[in-house]
């Protein structure tokens, strides 16, 4: 999954970038509120962390903006600022969940993984099927009745888009926004590789190919 971080503390961006991407995230960053909301409306996001205290433009703006433009992606508000009126403020204009800073790393990933998981439907924090279930912390993938499998951090980002996008024709484009950030090499032919090995581990069966179109999850809940 992709996500984008919009926070101009170069410390904290390091770490945050660092652990996101351990974590399984294609990460884009953006150290002002202008590139933030641009990005933001740009690219498809499968969810944002938002700093409020941003140069150029303040990250409250940014979200009234991107709901006023219909603009739905899941956002954590991250502030400094942690009183109770500004955190009703935020919820207000449309955020998805809010963090007070200092914060552990764990809990945002948490927060984040929440966030998308309903975003797809699901009020589970697990990534099953009838037969798959996906280890977020491990990243790895355990087939019914055989293996376990670790995945590449690729592998893995695939795999979780396919899972919450089951039942779904997913074209190569679609896949190489959700799990390569903006800095990385999208040439198509990569996604057929790691769809390839994906099907190596879990059996050509779960990754249907849609002539034309692309792939589709075909495991059923």
């Amino acid at each position: 999954m992709r996500l984008l971080l919009i926070e101009d503390d170069a410390e904290l961006v390091g770490y945050m970038r660092s652990d996101l991407a351990k974590a399984g995230f294609a990460v884009d960053v953006a150290v002002n509120g202008i590139d933030g909301e641009y990005l933001g409306d740009s690219e498809p996001y499968d969810a944002v962390v938002l700093d409020l205290g941003l140069p150029q433009r303040p990250g409250m703006e940014i979200l009234k903006s991107w709901r006023r433009q219909n603009n739905l992606v899941p956002v954590i508000v991250l502030t400094a600022r942690d009183a109770w009126y500004e955190r009703v403020d935020g919820f207000k204009a449309g955020a998805d969940d809010y963090l007070g800073k200092p914060f552990h790393i764990e809990e945002l990933i948490a927060r984040i993984r929440a966030l998308i998981h309903r975003r797809h439907g699901s009020s589970s924090h697990s990534i099953e099927t009838k037969s798959l279930c996906l280890d977020e912390d491990c990243q790895q993938v355990s087939v019914a009745d055989k293996d376990t499998y670790q995945l590449t951090g690729t592998e893995f980002r695939l795999l979780r888009y396919f899972m919450l996008n089951k039942g779904k024709i997913l074209s190569k484009t679609n896949l190489s926004d959700h799990v390569y950030d903006q800095d990385s090499d999208r040439d198509s032919n990569l996604i057929e590789v790691y769809v390839r090995r994906l099907r190596e581990k879990i059996g050509n069966q779960m990754i249907l190919t849609k002539r034309g179109q692309g792939y589709v999850f075909n495991d059923p809940s």
